[in-house]
This record gives C-alpha cells, sequence and structure tokens, in this order.
C-alpha cells in the first residue's frame, strides 16, 4: 500500500502539533513509520487519505461498538446540531442518558457527565478523597486512567516506598499519595494497605486492563480486592472507560460480579463523541457541588451534540443487547484463527481475551500484569503490525494496547485478518 498522503501529512502537522499527533499513541513511535491519516470510515473499514481501505481493530479505541458511522447515532447528532451546538444551561437529554445508563448498570444510583475518561477518574479520585477524608489512593502499574497527575506514578521499591513521577510536570507531593500495586497480586495490595493503615481513600483499576494488552483479573484477585476495600473502608473505583458498555449491558460489574464503590466511564456512553461519566451511590454522589462540598465542573460537560450520540448508542445496546454476544464470538473466532497461524509458523505467542478486547503478546509466557506483558518481544511485534497494515488490516500500533472489535466486522473480514497474518514472514 501507498502511504503518500499520509507522510506528508505527518510531515505538515509536525510543524504546528508537537510531535505532529494530538495523542501519543498516534505517532507510530512504538512500531516506527509515518502515522495513517483518515479521511473517512464507515461501518467496519477506515479509508486513509491516499485512498487505503483498511479492516479496523480498534474502533476509535473502544466506542464505536456498531461500527463507524453507524446511521442511528449519526443521525441522532445531525438533528441535536440543528438546534444549537452547546448552551452551558440544563437540557432534557442530560436527564435522558442518566436515566438509561444508570438503569444499565448494577449497584449505581446517580452519574455525573464529564467531557472524557481523563476528566472522569481524576473526578472519582477527587470524590474518593473528599468523601473517605483520606488522601491517599492504590493504582496498579499497567492501568492507565488518564493523563491526570495522580495517575502517572511509576513504581516504588517496597510496600511503603512511594513511587515517583514518571512524566515531568508531575510533583512529588502528588507521587506521594499514589502507591502502586502489579495487578493480579492480592498479596502485594494488603501489604500497601497494612503499611498505609486508615491513609487510603480508594484503589483504582481497569477491572479487565485494556492498557497493558488486554489483562483479565483473577477470581481470588478481583474479588479479593472487593474484600479489602469493604474491611478497610476504602472505596472501590472500576475504570469502566473501556469496559463500561462494551462487555455487557452492565460492564465489568455485571460479568465479574463485583460491586464497585465509583465507577467511570466513557467510549461507549459517547457514541464516538468526547463523553466521560462517572457514578456511585447517592450517599457517595451527594457529596458532588452543588449538593456538597467536592467541587467538580465544565462548561461543556453534559453537551446536547455529546449526549444525543450517548444516548442513541446505549438505547441501540439496551434494546438489543445479543450484540454482546455477536462481539464476543467473532472475538473468540479471531483468537482461535490467529493461534492456528502462529502456532503453525512456531511463533512463541499468548493470547489475551475477554469478550470484545483481545491482544497478541509475543512471548512464552503467561501476560498478567505490566511486568510480564512488557516481556513481549517488541521487534516481532513491528513486523507483525506492519504486515497486517501493508495487507490492510489496522491493528493497534502498540503491543500494549487492546483490540476492539466492532459489531459491523463480518466473518469474511476476520478471515481476511487470519489470512493476512499466514502471509507474513515472523
Amino acid at each position: 500500500m501507498i502511504y503518500q498522503r499520509s507522510s506528508a501529512l505527518f510531515a505538515e502537522a509536525k510543524k504546528y502539533i508537537p510531535g505532529g499527533v494530538n495523542s501519543p499513541v498516534r505517532a507510530f513511535k512504538a512500531v516506527g513509520g509515518d502515522p495513517i491519516f483518515v479521511k473517512k470510515a464507515k461501518g467496519a473499514y477506515l479509508y486513509d487519505e491516499d485512498g487505503n481501505k483498511l479492516i479496523d481493530y480498534i474502533a476509535s479505541w473502544g466506542p464505536l461498538i456498531l461500527g463507524h458511522a453507524y446511521e442511528p447515532v449519526i443521525n441522532a447528532v445531525v438533528e441535536k446540531a440543528q438546534n444549537g451546538t452547546s448552551f452551558g444551561m440544563p437540557t432534557e437529554i442530560e436527564t435522558e442518558l442518566a436515566k438509561l445508563a444508570i438503569s444499565m448498570v448494577p449497584n449505581m444510583d446517580k452519574i455525573r457527565f464529564v467531557n472524557s475518561g481523563t476528566e472522569a477518574c481524576m473526578s472519582a479520585v477527587r470524590l474518593a478523597r473528599g468523601y473517605t477524608g483520606k488522601d491517599k489512593i492504590i493504582k496498579f502499574a499497567g492501568c492507565y486512567h488518564g493523563h491526570s497527575d495522580s495517575f502517572l506514578i511509576q513504581a516504588g521499591s517496597g510496600a511503603v516506598t512511594f513511587g515517583s513521577p514518571n512524566s515531568p510536570g508531575v510533583t512529588q507531593g502528588t507521587a506521594k499519595d499514589t502507591l502502586l500495586a502489579s495487578y493480579n497480586n492480592l498479596a502485594g495490595v494488603k501489604e500497601l494497605v497494612q503499611a498505609n493503615k486508615g491513609e487510603l481513600a480508594a484503589i483504582i483499576i481497569e477491572p479487565i486492563a485494556g492498557n497493558m494488552g488486554c489483562i483479565v483479573p483473577t477470581d481470588e484477585f478481583i474479588k479479593g480486592l472487593r474484600e479489602i476495600c469493604t474491611q478497610e473502608n476504602i472505596l472501590l473505583i472500576f475504570d469502566e472507560v473501556m469496559t463500561g458498555f462494551r462487555l455487557g449491558k452492565g460492564g465489568a460489574q455485571e460479568v465479574l460480579n463485583i460491586k464497585a464503590d465509583i465507577v467511570t466511564y466513557g467510549k461507549v456512553i459517547g457514541g464516538g463523541l468526547p463523553v466521560g461519566a462517572f457514578a456511585a451511590k447517592t450517599e457517595i454522589m451527594d457529596f458532588l457541588a452543588p449538593d456538597g462540598p467536592v467541587y467538580q465542573a465544565g462548561t461543556l460537560s453534559g453537551n446536547p451534540l455529546a449526549m444525543s450520540a450517548g444516548l442513541a448508542m446505549l438505547t441501540e445496546l439496551n434494546n438489543a443487547p445479543e450484540v454482546f454476544k455477536s462481539l464476543a464470538e467473532k472475538t473468540a473466532y479471531l483468537h482461535k484463527g490467529i493461534v492456528e497461524v502462529l502456532t503453525e509458523k512456531n511463533v512463541p505467542h499468548q493470547i489475551n481475551r475477554f469478550g470484545s478486547m483481545i491482544s497478541v503478546h509475543f512471548t512464552d509466557e503467561p501476560v498478567v500484569d505490566f511486568a510480564s506483558s512488557a516481556k513481549g518481544d517488541n521487534d516481532t511485534f513491528k513486523k507483525y503490525f506492519h504486515g497486517m497494515l501493508e495487507r490492510g488490516i489496522y491493528l493497534p500500533p502498540s503491543a500494549f494496547e487492546s483490540y476492539f472489535l466492532n459489531d459491523a466486522l463480518s466473518y469474511e473480514d476476520l478471515d481476511a485478518t487470519i489470512n493476512a497474518l499466514k502471509e507474513i514472514d515472523l
């Protein structure tokens, strides 16, 4: 395939935009080469500025669960835009979406809309701190909760060692209140909790991780977190920005049968437009301004275009829950096909999958946390990524990202993807 126009557009973008992109993973730094510039998309396909057609496995990093330019969503946005794009005042559609979202997810009474997953997670932690009167939080290595200062922390060397910032601009003062644990390591969490007895406001986790590949929690681990939080008066925050309304109507809480104290949402809830949200029981949510002392605000929060897209998307999913089964079956089919090809090629690999999330890791060892994910052979991944791209398959341009399938993908698309892999020399 030819990507001359994409390369020219990237060169031009770098003159005016840092790194030529507005989100780092788009720059192809992890895989090399120039990023692809998209012109349009429809269903399961991307069409780039060079006229290439690509089968899409990122779905805008998750929100487009029913495919690109899904007609009910597009129609809802266009219709709403004709009445104005933003008011900075309440609108009825905010309540409609809130009512629908709360009816679909377990264990939540009220929801507050924001503009991104980063805002949702940042606000959820602030709310947890305000509600509990405690400052420290535990997060897990490899889980990404947006670029808020509290979350850009790297590992300390033990249970009582504080993390340190892994981005300039994040202060040591912020870092000292964020403790880092290993995913799927319950003993490590218990050690941290005991070393910081009575000081922890929250434990925040991606219940199905998607930012170190797709990593599934063990039953012991996820149930153990719930038990620890209950025993120690710590709020359990599920970051369901990726998993909410993707793994099932009720998200990870439903499929894992675990009740979180606060849940954050994004991606699907915006139907492709910028929306985030966080939800909890009434007694927690009533600590938010204007009812309570914890301040959070945003002029574009509850934007009518974003609300209309989200309402249209969630209405479709609520009325046709069989889509979750359909997506899971397609993902399982892709999983089976990739395993057969890589096994025949004698290429070491691990494939993690849950619902419509899947990731391929070029390693002999099971991938259960960030450390094991980081052991993957990145040179093989680069060959894999570019080989697939040359054959019209667009995968996440990083070995640390989950694929997100959309239901517009046909079995012919899945077969084309598996057959493309057969042609690559790994």
